[in-house]
């Protein structure tokens, strides 16, 4: 339960934040803003404030759309709207989807230039939310490699786990990314380890033995049987493990501003290198070599995630800030980036497109994308053998 209550908030963050980012560039540039919604219909109540400036509390989604409908007779006003569904929230700008071109306070009257900006500012949204989570992050103290630190304070050294190969005896003993691995167990004493050279060395001498190690994971200590395989892949190792000697490193205010941009950017870039590689082998025919997570998948490594720690949990919840940006980016129609591609072409050709076309558009590939998203959320079913482990709870 507590797992699930994190994830809501993680993802009403990213997306309330995104929505704000519509919200604020429309009202700036002004576009009229019919509704902001936190969280998702049915709704509880709205609040507005009338041409009078009067503020007045609303009940329930009908009175609220006979508020929004009161707009055809000119009174202007934006509704924020409290609602049951606690994802996030979303925004509903006029003229949004074409209509009302007539209005000099619609969207659809505005030039190219003001719609993209409109289009982009909740990427731009999420990029910042990002930036602002990494540096907070760097302030606080966040765990990073030894050799990465500099001009940090560093403190809480630690041999950690950074990655468990597929079809490994790491994986079958259970071990994750993130383990902290503490000593092992030699002729029933308990040895400890004070570098990684030290856990590869034991390792390398049990080959074929089973061996106990003894593991932190967040707060609880496990012990973890397994046997280091005699012949492994090259690159591998008996165990499939990474291992990197990581620190607590915290930086002053500035020095973590600066670097919680930076390190937003090459994030950002390293996620476009993934995405190109895995588009470029889905096009050419080869295996994807990528594991992808839909919602379920996200659900289970926040959980994981947020064992390890609440600075593991900013760094995760910044990650997923800038994968949101990045695929709605993406020029896929029904998606943020799809919207400016259309504006684009407009503005290419000298004329709008059919607003019929557009709309089919954008209705397909909402299809696709929510296809995708089943797709994807059973898989993840299956990977994480859910299924199994609900039937086990009843």
């Amino acid at each position: 339960m507590i797992t699930v209550l994190i994830f809501i908030f993680i993802l009403g963050l990213l997306v309330f934040v995104h929505e704000l980012g519509h919200f604020l560039v429309a009202r700036r540039n002004g576009v009229e803003v019919e509704e902001f919604g936190f969280g998702f219909p049915p709704r509880i109540f709205g609040v507005y404030w009338n041409w009078e400036g009067k503020r007045r509390i609303i009940w329930g989604s009908k009175e609220i759309e006979e508020v929004r409908e009161a707009r055809k007779i000119g009174e202007e006003k934006t509704v924020y709207s409290f609602n049951w569904i606690p994802l996030g929230g979303f925004v509903k700008i006029t003229g949004e989807d074409g209509e009302k071109k007539g209005n000099p306070k619609s969207f659809a009257s505005k030039p190219p230039f003001t719609r993209v900006r409109i289009l982009a500012a909740g990427v731009v949204m999420n990029f910042l939310l990002a930036a602002a989570l990494f540096s907070f992050g760097f302030w606080l103290g966040v765990p990073q490699p030894a050799e990465e630190v500099k001009n940090g304070k560093v403190g809480n050294e630690k041999i950690q786990i950074v990655d468990v190969g597929k079809g490994t005896p790491a994986e079958a003993m259970g071990i994750r990314a993130g383990d902290e691995i503490l000593g092992a167990m030699k002729e029933n004493n308990l040895v400890k380890f004070s570098s990684v050279e030290e856990v590869q060395n034991f390792i390398g001498e049990n080959k074929g033995s089973q061996v106990i190690l003894e593991i932190q994971r967040g707060k609880e200590k496990l012990e973890i049987f397994g046997t280091p395989r005699a012949d492994f892949p090259e690159g591998e190792g008996p165990l499939g493990i990474g291992l990197a000697k990581i620190v607590v490193a915290k930086y002053p205010w500035y020095r973590a501003i600066a670097k919680g941009f930076q390190y937003t950017f090459d994030l950002t870039i390293t996620f476009i290198s993934f995405l190109g590689l895995l588009i470029w082998r889905l096009i050419v025919g080869q295996p994807a070599g990528l594991d992808v997570s839909g919602p379920v998948g996200i659900a289970v490594l926040t959980g994981q995630v947020a064992q390890l720690g609440f600075d593991y949990l900013i760094r995760f919840t910044a990650m997923l800030s800038v994968n949101l940006a990045i695929i709605n980016i993406l020029p896929i129609p029904a998606l943020d980036g799809g919207r400016i591609l259309f504006i684009l072409i407009e503005r290419l050709k000298g004329s709008p497109i059919s607003q019929k076309f557009e709309q089919r558009a954008h209705s397909l590939g909402f299809a696709l994308l929510i296809s995708l998203m089943v797709f994807v959320t059973v898989r993840d079913f299956m990977k994480f053998d859910l299924v199994e482990k609900a039937i086990n709870l009843f």
